[in-house]
């Protein structure tokens, strides 16, 4: 029987075959729930926050005071506490994270709303520690996918983007369909951290964490040169896998990979923290840039663009100008899903060429704001899919690029460190939005369009 041609349909259907066994082979089951749940639970408390913002503050105050409260902790924990947080064992990270979370989300819902005479300001302590918590639990979990092969970081794309989608229609669910008050949907939700508690403690196979010890450069003080991975692996004398995988994964995506005993380099704080600060600057052009042009690009649309996308209603299958918004968020979300869910059967390695087409979209969607041209709402609902596509590719992506192309020794310090550039992005986009959103609608007026007034 003749072999397919390369290229052809038959070859491509047979490497999506091969790449699926290679990322599923001897892949325990319990290892891809407990990493879906870390993923969807560590996330879907922000997602809940956002959505709940209008109940939070009320009217007068800007949501995206919200957005900055629940994005800003997390970056700046992602940006300091990689270089530190190796020295905190996994169970007493997860410990302190879901306290962090059930005390910010209790504190949210348990102050008075702003209609009773709540403080707001507490309300936004809560936001800040669960976002605290947020930024510590991805930087770790995705360090700890380091341990448990391709699967646990598909698992955990998949139930980040899930995240989006249980999160919004979750609390739209409970508080306008069920009538479920928003404090009795808060209250519920301080429980969810405690799926984390039971997922590490439970679910999650403990063997890849205790089955010897892994050198690792965020104890020794050596530079890393990320586009030499070879040479640096025999600087470090580790011992390197020989059969690799469709998805530069090797073949047995559990096989611990054991070191040649290296003598430890001596050196102050000091200078390890230099040395890891070298290993981030290698990080900085092949990973962390494209993760941060994504994210500013689509949380600039998100926030600042896509309140003004509106249409006269007669045109829209919507009743109410405020019906825009969430339907496009919700588009955006399922894109996200799918385009995380796709790590396991689809690759892509040039991170720099959606980042630049989510780019296109931001000028794209810009333009018409301003001019006016897309005729129909439901080209806006493509453009919002296609948009969450991007943006969940480059994400997942990234880890993945980051797992196949760093040496064995920084990777778990590398998957940590480059979560500092989605916080980031959206903290940057934060600022970018709340004045873009204001300048579009006051443009928009001053050219005969008010539907952004009516919302």
């Amino acid at each position: 029987m003749p072999l397919p041609l390369p290229g052809s349909p038959a070859a491509s259907w047979g490497m999506f075959q091969e790449r699926t066994r290679q990322v599923f082979r001897g892949a325990p089951v319990r290892i891809g729930v407990a990493f879906w749940l870390f993923g969807l639970i560590n996330n879907v408390l922000y997602v809940i926050i956002l959505s709940a913002a209008l109940d939070l503050v009320g009217p007068d105050v800007p949501k995206g005071v919200v957005l900055l409260a629940d994005v800003i902790p997390s970056f700046l924990t992602k940006l300091c506490a990689p270089y530190f947080i190796h020295a905190i064992p996994y169970h007493v990270r997860i410990i302190v994270f879901v306290s962090l979370s059930a005390c910010g989300m209790l504190l949210i819902a348990l102050t008075p709303s702003y209609l009773d005479g709540g403080s707001i300001s507490i309300k936004m302590a809560g936001v800040i520690l669960a976002s605290l918590s947020s930024g510590g639990g991805e930087l770790s979990f995705l360090g700890l996918t380091h341990f448990y092969g391709p699967l646990s970081l598909a698992a955990w794309g998949s139930g980040t983007g899930g995240a989006g989608l249980i999160g919004a229609g979750a609390y739209a669910l409970a508080t306008t369909t069920l009538g479920i008050s928003v404090k009795a949907t808060l209250l519920a939700s301080a429980c969810l951290p405690a799926v984390m508690m039971m997922s590490f403690f439970i679910i999650l196979p403990r063997e890849p964490l205790s089955q010897g010890p892994m050198i690792r450069k965020d104890s020794l003080p050596i530079e890393s040169s990320l586009p030499d991975a070879e040479a640096e692996e025999d600087d470090l004398n580790i011992e390197t896998r020989e059969d690799e995988g469709l998805l530069g994964a090797p073949s047995d995506p559990f096989k611990i990979v054991r070191p040649k005993p290296v003598k430890a380099a001596s050196g102050s704080a000091w200078d390890l923290f230099k040395a890891n600060l070298k290993r981030s600057s290698s990080l900085f052009f092949p990973f962390m840039l494209p993760l941060l042009l994504v994210y500013i690009a689509e949380y600039t649309i998100n926030q600042g663009v896509a309140p003004t996308l509106l249409y006269p209603l007669r045109q829209t299958p919507f009743k109410h100008y405020r019906a825009f918004y969430p339907m496009y968020n919700f588009i955006y979300q399922m894109g996200v899903f799918i385009s995380r869910s796709s790590i396991a059967l689809f690759r892509i390695h040039d991170l720099y060429l959606p980042s630049f087409l989510q780019v296109i979209n931001l000028i794209v969607l810009s333009a018409h704001a301003l001019f006016d041209f897309i005729p129909h709402v439901y080209v806006i609902f493509v453009i919002m899919f296609w948009e969450g596509l991007l943006g969940g590719l480059v994400y997942v992506n990234t880890f993945a690029e980051i797992s196949d192309r760093v040496p064995e020794a920084d990777r778990e310090f590398s998957l940590g460190a480059t979560t500092v550039s989605d916080s980031g992005g959206i903290c940057i986009a934060g600022f970018i939005g709340m004045a873009f959103e204001v300048w579009l609608c006051d443009w928009q007026v001053s050219h005969g369009r008010n539907y952004c007034t009516k919302i």
